[in-house]
C-alpha cells in the first residue's frame, strides 16, 4: 500500500445485511475525516470495487453466505498493488476466524459490537499502515504466542473445523488435497493439544475455548 495523500479517508463497506451496512455508514458519516464511497452486498463485488483504487479502507465482513468469504477477499484484495487496507469488522472471534484473516493480510480485526470511537480509531490507525485490532482479539493472539506447543495451527484448526461439521477423514482429505495418513495425524496432535480422545470431545472442547465459532 502506498502512503495516504490528503483529503478524507475512502471507506468501502463489504457486507451482506442491507441494515448493517446502514447503520456503519450512519456512524461512519458523522467522522469529518471519512467518506463512504460505496457498500458492496458480496465479497465478489468487494473486490472488484477495491481494484479501483477508489478506496483507502475495506471494511470487510467474514461470512456473506453463499459464495466467497472474507477471507478470500481480503487475500484478492491485499495481493493487488497499492491495495486498499482491509479492517475485518465481523462477529466472530474464534482463533479459525482471526487465523484466517491474518494470513489473508487483513490490517486489522474488530468486533461488530465495538463502540463507534473504537471504530473510528481502528479505521484511523489502518488507513495510516497499522494494525488495529480488537482488545479481544490481540488478547487471543497473545495468547497463542505465550503456549505456542499448546496452540492449534492452522491447518489443525481447518481440520477440527471440517469434523465440527459432519465430514469423515475422507471427505476431510479431499477437501483439503491432504491424505487421509495426514488428517489422521493432525487428528492426533489435536487431541493432544486438547487433551481428549475423540472427535466429539475434540469439537466441544474446542468451542467452548472459542478456538471454532459457537
Amino acid at each position: 500500500m502506498t502512503p495516504r495523500t490528503t483529503g478524507p479517508i475512502r471507506l468501502l463497506l463489504a457486507d451482506d445485511h442491507p441494515v448493517v451496512r446502514a447503520g456503519l455508514r450512519a456512524v461512519l458519516d458523522t467522522e469529518q475525516d471519512f467518506e463512504v464511497v460505496a457498500e458492496a452486498a458480496t465479497a465478489e463485488r468487494a473486490v472488484a470495487l477495491a481494484a479501483t483504487g477508489a478506496f483507502d479502507v475495506v471494511l470487510m465482513d467474514l461470512q456473506f453466505g453463499a459464495g466467497m468469504h472474507g477471507a478470500e477477499a481480503t487475500a484478492a484484495i491485499t495481493a493487488a498493488a497499492d491495495a486498499p487496507r482491509v479492517l475485518i469488522l465481523t462477529t466472530y472471534e474464534s482463533d479459525a476466524d482471526i487465523l484466517a484473516a491474518v494470513e489473508a493480510g487483513a490490517g486489522g480485526y474488530l468486533l461488530k459490537d465495538a463502540p463507534p470511537e473504537e471504530l473510528a480509531a481502528a479505521v484511523r490507525t489502518a488507513a495510516a499502515g497499522r494494525s488495529a485490532l480488537a482488545p479481544a482479539v490481540a488478547h487471543r493472539l497473545m495468547d497463542r504466542m505465550r503456549t505456542p506447543a499448546q496452540a492449534l495451527t492452522k491447518r489443525e484448526l481447518e481440520v477440527l473445523q471440517l469434523v465440527g461439521e459432519g465430514l469423515s477423514n475422507q471427505q476431510i482429505s479431499k477437501r483439503l488435497f491432504l491424505s487421509q495418513a495426514t488428517v489422521k495425524s493432525h487428528l492426533v496432535h489435536i487431541y493432544a493439544k486438547l487433551g481428549v480422545d475423540s472427535r466429539t470431545s475434540a469439537v466441544a472442547a474446542a468451542t467452548a475455548r472459542r478456538l471454532l465459532r459457537r
